[in-house]
């Protein structure tokens, strides 16, 4: 039935099982995705969008390293937004609505058409661990299938709850049931566990809604995409958002149904997400405002449902309907089902390596939910990260992993590793101390040639990286080394009201100033001429223009990385006794054992490990 032993077995088939699944057979591995239900394969499970702040990086990133998460949103997307245009390029994040049907059956394709990778549908119950490796997995059938690495990517599945108002049942998602065994074979394992919470809105009929007492949200009128690759897909045509607000009344009617709701009455104690409350928890926290958005987003081309973005609640079916026919445009609201909670266990990470591999067990990794994460991007890209390590691990190869100044993925896994979460940890742009080097536009130029190396990312990929990069490296030349006399520039320096220069100059220096833009150094004709001659795209045309105006803020950052990059040199030995440093807080020696970090930087940023601390350490070092 199975071949008598798989490289990588990966458990789950989310968003991290399938990125993970993907970087594993793409990389050569015999792998085996296993899943309860072959048909929700990379399931949308909450809202149909991907990107947004900080996420809209981290795809990028996801792509520019070879994986399929970026392909799949340009193809199936409905509507593209760049958010934070108005500021500077590192706050730019890319976000697509999706096409909640296509977009699964788009991942199933692409797996399917993926070498190395069989699959398999039913729910794995436990673990098959010998001399503290995992040697493969138990399904609930009781079929014993082997592999040399594990990857668990389980998500909400884990022991899973629904609750609504005061009903709550076993399951994983709405209509799956939840999956069971593997939390109490972990425990028995010795790792600790914890429970947490997350919501969706409710669904409802289209038809039903009256848009024109809603606020339009079009798409950009110049749509980009998710991918580096040429060959996907790039939008001509969109769907329209909507918008629209919760009132005092809608409040009140909310508050009818407090004394039910799992929230107030004990029934749900974990924690839920803070950045992405639900609607009871907003009128709880913010009883001083008198209304919250509430955005309208299609599922698809051709549904009528719609996805009540910002009304993600856990309050009783009748509650959720009385309240939501009061808010402007819903007052014939048709329900296709309505919102709910979900409870499910997740494994503190703090118990995995950089590589996403347990500590306690070899050859078993984590990835996505459940480590404490939320959100289909972070989830991504653990399993990608996941995936890849599982496939070294059974190659005997040294682990691959990013640093806080490499990439987004790089600063997710390490806050998770270093710092645990007793909260769904969601990425965002102010959790990166190098954004302004982990922009949304160099992923690229950051990680494809990591990954071409490693024999993921392919041939077109390193092409089209190197090409982008050698283009906007000869525009960039050409502004540093052309000079354009006062006739030819203060004309247009005037027009936007900057100051005249009096003399000739290389261009670098008048394009470097915050208000001139690419569109005015166009109306130079040798600038026109270059991008003309050399065939520039947007892409290279854009990274110069940007690479131009933040040189400054760019170089700055960089050199901060490299001198704290220094310590990152500083390795610590996985044996390292730090009860010998008798000059240690008892704080920090426990955090220190606990954690085990790699390098004196990694121990620089567990919490409770004071500079004080690192001074004591590298002393004992001979730093």
């Amino acid at each position: 039935m199975f071949p008598n032993r798989y490289d990588v077995i990966v458990v789950g088939a989310g968003h991290a099982g399938s990125e993970a699944a993907a970087a594993a057979a793409n990389l050569g591995s015999k792998t085996l995705l296993i899943t309860m239900n072959l048909q929700n394969i990379a399931q949308m499970s909450c809202n149909p969008a991907m990107g947004g702040i900080a996420k809209g990086q981290i795809v990028r990133e996801i792509d520019a390293l070879g994986g399929y998460s970026g392909i799949v949103s340009d193809n199936t997307a409905i509507q593209f937004k760049m958010l934070n245009k108005s500021k500077g390029p590192a706050m730019w994040s890319p976000r697509v609505q999706s096409d909640r049907m296509r977009f699964s059956e788009t991942w199933r394709d692409m797996l399917e058409n993926t070498p190395n990778l069989d699959f398999y549908q039913e729910m794995v119950a436990g673990l098959i661990v010998e001399n503290n490796m995992v040697v493969g997995v138990k399904t609930s059938l009781g079929i014993e299938i082997r592999s040399k690495t594990v990857v668990l990517t389980n998500g909400t599945f884990l022991n899973g709850i629904i609750h609504i108002g005061d009903k709550n049942f076993g399951g994983g998602r709405a209509g799956e049931r939840a999956s069971t065994g593997i939390t109490e074979e972990l425990l028995n394992l010795g790792f600790e566990s914890g429970r947490m919470k997350t919501g969706t809105p409710p669904r409802v009929d289209g038809r039903s809604l009256d848009f024109s007492k809603m606020i339009e949200q079009p798409g950009d009128e110049h749509p980009e995409k998710f991918s580096y690759l040429k060959s996907t897909k790039r939008l001509t045509n969109q769907r329209l958002c909507y918008m629209s607000y919760t009132s005092n009344t809608v409040h009140e009617l909310l508050k009818e149904g407090f004394e039910k709701s799992p929230m107030f009455n004990g029934a749900i104690q974990s924690t839920g997400p803070r950045y992405c409350p639900s609607i009871e928890e907003k009128i709880n926290r913010f009883a001083d405002k008198d209304r919250h958005q509430l955005f309208v987003e299609p599922e698809g081309w051709n549904t009528v449902e719609y996805y009540i973005n910002g009304f993600s609640t856990s309050l009783s079916e009748d509650i959720q309907y009385k309240a939501l026919k009061e808010v402007a445009g819903f007052e014939n609201v048709k329900f296709f089902r309505p919102g709910y909670a979900i409870e499910y266990d997740y494994f503190q990470p703090t118990q995995l390596k950089h590589s996403l591999e347990t500590k306690l067990v070899s050859g078993l990794f984590f990835a996505g939910q459940i480590n404490g994460t939320t959100g289909y991007e972070e989830a991504a890209a653990q399993g990608q990260m996941a995936g890849i390590n599982a496939h070294l691990k059974g190659k005997e190869k040294d682990p691959f992993t990013l640093q806080r100044d490499e990439a987004y993925i790089g600063v997710l896994i390490d806050d998770l590793i270093t710092k645990g979460t007793e909260e769904p940890y969601r990425m965002f742009t102010s959790r990166a101390e190098y954004r302004t080097l982990l922009r949304q536009d160099n992923a690229d130029f950051r990680l494809t040639s990591k990954s071409f190396d490693l024999g993921l990312a392919s041939r077109e990929r390193m092409e089209t990286m190197e090409k982008k990069q050698k283009n906007s490296k000869d525009f960039i030349q050409f502004f540093r080394s052309t000079s354009v006399s006062p006739s030819i520039l203060n004309p247009i320096l005037e027009f936007k009201e900057s100051s005249p220069v009096k003399q000739t100059d290389k261009l670098f220096k008048p394009f470097s100033r915050p208000n001139i833009t690419m569109e005015d150094m166009r109306k130079i004709k040798e600038v026109d001429d270059f991008i003309v001659e050399n065939d520039l795209d947007n892409e290279a045309i854009e990274q110069t223009e940007i690479q131009v105006k933040y040189s400054g803020y760019i170089d700055k950052e960089r050199n901060n990385a490299d001198k704290l990059n220094r310590l990152e040199g500083i390795r610590i030995p996985e044996s390292f006794d730090y009860s010998k440093l008798k000059s240690l807080s008892y704080e920090a020696l426990e955090k220190l054992r606990a954690v085990k970090p790699v390098t004196v930087s990694q121990a620089s940023r567990i919490s409770g490990v004071s500079p004080n601390d690192i001074s004591v350490l590298l002393v004992y070092m001979g730093r």
